[in-house]
């Protein structure tokens, strides 16, 4: 039996509460816009710090709430008078200047769908996602301009090029926007979208075909408030940084909708990893709440504590992480270095909010994912059968029954490719995992990414983690490469943390270090020291591509590559 989500646009139990919370009933308006500003000023909260934001210049900009209710109205004002209609899709190709978040709230106070992309997107991987989308206008800098410019006669739906720091002659369709220096919009006329009214759309990856454009919904606000509230414990008095790039979902849901839904106070870095500058920046704005990813925390273990010591980082009271499975060392690591530990949380971008997570005060099992979030059904499925597995330990996919209220609608010109995410009444994450007696999850791969070596199921994972205990090891990535006797034998790609060479010598003790943890079907055949390893703009690492080297096979999508 194959099913499609539930009923669109109902909220139920948890998720109905939630919703009451913030003023929304069953049936009535929601628009995700208004709800991130106008709202928390009716609340009595506009002169509350809304945004603080920096640069890797040194520059920065402080908005309050009512700051954020004007500009956002100034920005729909201006993107409505394009001619710009509900329904219609305007990217935004932006750094993570002041302009990306306001104008993300602005887009959708018109009804009209945002569209956020990378901005290190290069030209083949913006039209790619331009053409699928049909967009109808796109919001840039002067630097990114070029980019755009030379694919827009490919672009026949493409009417019009913001630019937000606009110098010079405008080219053909182009128009210039200086927001900070427009009249402000006291009042706007929102438009009057619903639960099943899209907003967002985010393009996922294809692991062999091109990338799905993943539709949501303004009635997913229910479940991006309560899980901001309830899994990264947002309090009144926090100042909350999450690392991530709106161009990524959690950039969007925990990254501009679920902080300000909550009226919390959120700082913003437009700058690349660097040890120093995170930890000064955490210190001078006396961060409280920090969302941060694996491979971010692997970069910080890497260089040490010492950097964190020098700094007073007591503020934070909260630490969680997304994107990859946290490894049970990085978990310890936080807890001797911040004296707490990160929490991992788990979701995909078809998910729009946390499903699985480890919740402020739950028992914490290093390298578990932790539990079903309260309003969630998950469960683990035969892979054969599709039905719920109840041996404790068993590995099964990771299925969730649908009904929460951010789960996407659709993937963009691709309604089969959506509805094979669901059978037997569940939706299926594409991912394995097993849950133990005390119903946590514990992560043992991507479908895809999975080791068949001899009959026996190999999870990259626990190799992973293993791998990264050892003093040497800074990142790794399992991958299975082929073999005439077992089918599959597992290799691993390792780079090392400064002050070590790649050596033989090294290589024995790394194997003899994984021989004594692990059991001999996850001994890797080969180890093979590389000076980086192929990412996601989200960071994470891309297996996929290592896999299809060692079979010699197409790569597939790799626009999302971190240094394509």
């Amino acid at each position: 039996m194959t099913t499609t989500a539930a009923q669109p646009g109902t909220w139920t139990g948890t998720w109905l509460e939630a919703a009451r919370e913030i003023g929304l009933e069953p049936g009535g308006p929601v628009n995700i816009g208004w709800h991130c500003s106008d709202r928390i000023c009716r609340m009595g909260l506009g002169a509350k710090r809304a945004l603080l934001w920096e640069d890797a210049e040194g520059r920065s900009r402080t908005l309050t709430f009512d700051d954020l209710r004007l500009l956002t109205n100034t920005f729909a004002a201006f993107v409505r008078g394009l001619g710009v209609g509900p329904g219609e899709r305007v990217c935004l190709f932006l750094d993570r200047v002041p302009e990306l978040y306001i104008g993300f709230l602005g887009i959708l106070k018109t009804g009209a769908v945002a569209q956020p992309l990378f901005s290190a997107f290069g030209e083949d991987s913006l039209h790619v996602r331009l053409q699928d989308a049909e967009t109808a206008a796109i919001v840039t800098q002067r630097k990114h301009l070029g980019k755009v410019r030379r694919i827009r006669e490919k672009l026949p739906h493409l009417r019009r090029i913001v630019v937000v720091d606009g110098a010079g002659a405008p080219g053909p369709g182009e128009v210039h926007l200086d927001l900070f220096g427009a009249a402000p919009v006291q009042e706007f006329a929102v438009h009057p979208t619903t639960a099943d009214s899209p907003s967002v759309l985010h393009y996922t990856s294809g692991t062999t075909g091109q990338p799905k454009g993943a539709q949501h919904v303004h009635g997913s606000l229910p479940a991006q408030y309560l899980t901001s509230k309830r899994v990264l414990d947002l309090r009144p008095e926090d100042v909350y940084w999450c690392n991530a790039d709106p161009g990524w979902v959690t950039g969007t849901s925990y990254g501009i909708i679920g902080p300000w839904v909550n009226g919390a106070t959120q700082a913003v870095l437009d700058s690349g990893f660097n040890t120093d500058r995170w930890y000064d920046f955490v210190a001078k704005h006396r961060i409280t709440v920090w969302y941060s990813a694996p491979t971010a925390i692997r970069l910080l273990m890497r260089e040490g504590g010492e950097a964190a010591r020098r700094r007073d980082l007591s503020c934070l009271r909260h630490l969680c992480s997304v994107g990859e499975p946290l490894n049970a060392e990085a978990v310890v690591w936080s807890e001797r270095i911040f004296g707490r530990p990160f929490l991992d949380t788990y979701w995909q971008t078809e998910t729009g909010c946390i499903v699985i997570t480890n919740l402020p005060g739950m028992k914490v099992k290093p390298g578990s994912m932790g539990k079903a979030f309260p309003g969630i059904e998950a469960t683990v499925l035969d892979m054969n059968s599709l039905r719920p597995l109840d041996r404790p330990g068993a590995v099964g996919l990771i299925a969730l029954r649908p009904g929460w209220p951010s789960l996407i609608r659709t993937y963009r010109n691709k309604p089969d490719a959506y509805a094979s995410k669901f059978r037997n009444g569940w939706y299926l994450t594409g991912d394995r995992s097993s849950i133990d007696e005390d119903g946590y999850f514990w992560f043992v791969g991507r479908d895809d990414d999975v080791i068949n070596t001899g009959g026996h199921l190999v999870g990259p994972f626990e190799i992973e983690s293993a791998l990264l205990e050892h003093p040497a090891v800074a990142e790794s990535a399992a991958v299975s490469k082929p073999d005439p006797v077992n089918m599959e034998v597992v290799k691993v790609f390792v780079t090392l943390k400064p002050g070590y060479e790649p050596s033989d010598d090294l290589e024995l003790e790394i194997m003899n270090r994984i021989r004594r943890k692990l059991s001999p079907l996850a001994m890797p055949q080969e180890i093979q020291f590389v000076d980086s390893l192929p990412k996601t703009r989200s960071g994470k690492i891309m297996r996929r591509v290592l896999r299809a080297k060692e079979w010699n096979e197409p790569v597939g999508d790799l626009s999302s590559l971190m240094n394509d």
